[in-house]
């Protein structure tokens, strides 16, 4: 912790967590970059954890790649309002949804929201509680962190299958902490292993109905969530113990999304992709 008027690093300074906009730097998370080949025109997607960080990224991607998107978050509305100017800014729509992904009913009401079709549905919502010691883990914060990562996922899924059809799409954001765990994310890096093994099952069961299942596992990404769970000093030193010595940008992960999502990727099932600065998984 800080005290009163301590200066603190660079990365973390005027932050408030949720609030996009507030990062210093900001995050590259708006897809500016990125020249469309119209991947996915005429398709609609479903992104929960949307509203910032990498979720912001995928729904201005998919949206400059031509995809309709329904944004799921919690209660970030300055950073939701945003994301919607931004995609609506590439000509596509963006409806928002309110409320605990941990809910079913807040992925029925999105589902609702999406209308007669879901071609791609993205699983990013998340939270994280660093944690050095173990033993002092809440078991409420322990159910809780699985009720929003992997529950969330579960819910949605269930929600979206029956207007999914041949040719879907389901994305699942998992982390390098499902392969190589981390001390200070125990219950956060059990669920991400949960989600590894969801999109390997979920694949196997859904390919005979033309569905693809697959994943995105990414390393130290500069996103609201980081200065939001951790102390500055971790902050400063965030990502440098890549090979690239540096945190990777939502827009850099997003092109996965939009890889897996679209037809490009239209033989593989039940893998993951990894943009993760360097670390090499067997």
């Amino acid at each position: 912790m800080t005290e009163p008027g301590e200066k603190l690093p660079p990365q973390v300074q005027d932050r408030q967590p949720g609030l996009q906009s507030e990062m210093n730097p900001a995050p590259e998370g708006e897809a500016r970059t990125l020249k469309s080949a119209d991947r996915l025109v005429g398709r609609k997607a479903v992104i929960s954890g949307g509203d910032s960080g990498i979720g912001r990224a995928v729904a201005i991607a998919f949206a400059k790649e031509g995809a309709d998107v329904v944004i799921l978050y919690l209660d970030e509305d300055e950073d939701a309002e945003k994301t919607r100017s931004l995609v609506e800014a590439e000509g596509r729509s963006c409806a928002l949804v309110r409320g605990d992904i941990g809910d079913p009913e807040t992925a029925r009401k999105a589902v609702a929201e999406a209308g007669g079709r879901i071609d791609i549905l993205v699983n990013n919502a998340a939270e994280q509680h660093v944690v050095e010691d173990f033993s002092t883990i809440d078991e409420r914060q322990f159910e809780r962190t699985f009720r929003t990562n992997v529950f969330g996922a579960f819910h949605l899924t269930k929600a979206a299958l029956p207007k999914m059809g041949k040719g879907g799409v389901i994305i699942n954001t998992t982390s390098v902490t499902a392969f190589r765990g981390n001390p200070m994310l125990v219950d956060y890096s059990a669920t991400k292993g949960a989600l590894l093994a969801f999109t390997r099952a979920l694949a196997g069961q859904l390919a005979d109905k033309g569905i693809r299942v697959n994943a995105v596992a990414p390393g130290p990404i500069w996103t609201p969530l980081i200065p939001a769970s951790f102390p500055a000093e971790k902050v400063a030193e965030f990502g440098q113990d890549t090979l690239m010595k540096r945190p990777g940008e939502p827009d850099e992960v997003a092109a996965c999304y939009v890889f897996l999502a679209s037809d490009d990727s239209s033989y593989i099932t039940g893998q993951v992709l990894h943009p993760n600065g360097g670390s090499v998984f067997a």
